[in-house]
């Protein structure tokens, strides 16, 4: 029984070793493998990888491929029959992988299983969610998520009521630790190229749900995530448009013409109030820096 472990990388060496020590340091029990595909990464990782990991399977990309298209580049290569894609701002806690194996074995219908996460300080992290509603992703287009997180709509699709100490069947989990089968995946495909950061994972975890197969959250498998690593170095306007871009390909995907065209109406205004946000940010530094500086 062989774990494939695919980690993507963008500049985020420093978390990628602690990453990869952690790894190395909690998975005594099983056999696995460790595959990176840096993404054209500008701050030496893949140097890091190659000199103090030697164990790793290294794939150095001239470009930045984006999440789904890294993943599937390494998949190409793995031998596991269990595969995790794994963030590489995470850090795996009390033998997590060795746990998440032995789960999944015991149930020849899961297709999916998710960790439980926390923070760096060991608070909740909250990782599952309800498959997008239009309603839902209307609200959150529009901002209205940081004004009204506890409407209906946003609280079913957060799901705000959800116990993360039990063990439940979900709709999806987040990508940072996500496990499958190589025969699942085989089945019903990897993920969809189509998308470069963002959605993917829930398409994944449709397509796998549609398929038959359960996405479940089991919490007795934990790992910390400094959330959002790589995306949070671009700023907001480059940040709404890939998740404009994601959303509306999910959609065309898996709803309606309708939802989806009540959307691509929204573009504007979403890259509107995502500009409106980054300029205020830009001349708060710039007072800032004039006034105190």
């Amino acid at each position: 029984m062989l774990l494939s472990i695919i980690i993507v990388n963008w500049n985020t060496r420093d978390l990628l070793r602690r990453c990869l020590r952690s790894v190395f340091e909690q998975t005594k029990n099983i056999d696995f493998e460790v595959f990176v595909v840096d993404n054209a990464s500008s701050d030496q990782s893949a140097d890091m990888v190659r000199r103090e990991f030697p164990r790793v399977l290294l794939i150095v990309s001239d470009i930045n491929l984006g999440f789904g298209k890294g993943n599937n580049l390494a998949l190409k290569y793995a031998k596991g029959e269990f595969i995790l894609f794994l963030n590489p701002d995470t850090k795996v806690l009390d033998h997590a992988l060795e746990k998440t194996i032995s789960f999944t074995c015991s149930d020849k219908q899961i297709g999916i299983v998710g960790c439980k996460i926390v923070n760096t300080d060991l608070s909740l992290q909250p990782s599952c969610r309800k498959f997008p509603t239009l309603m839902s992703q209307v609200l959150i287009l529009l901002k209205l998520h940081n004004f009204f997180p506890q409407c209906k709509p946003l609280r079913e699709y957060h799901m705000l009521d959800f116990d993360y100490a039990q063990i439940r069947e979900v709709d999806q989990v987040m990508g940072a630790f996500l496990m499958t089968t190589k025969t699942i995946l085989n089945k019903v495909g990897a993920f969809d190229e189509r998308y470069w950061i963002l959605f993917e994972e829930v398409d994944l975890c449709k397509k796998i749900k549609l398929a038959g197969y359960k996405i479940i959250f089991y919490p007795d498998a934990q790992i910390s995530h400094e959330k959002g690593a790589s995306f949070k170095q671009q700023q907001a306007l480059r940040k709404q448009l890939n998740f404009n871009s994601s959303l509306l390909k999910y959609f065309k995907k898996n709803h309606s013409f309708a939802s989806y065209f009540v959307l691509l109406l929204l573009q504007p205004v979403s890259l509107s109030l995502a500009m409106t946000v980054q300029l205020l940010y830009y001349f708060n530094i710039r007072f800032y820096k004039k006034k105190y500086l």
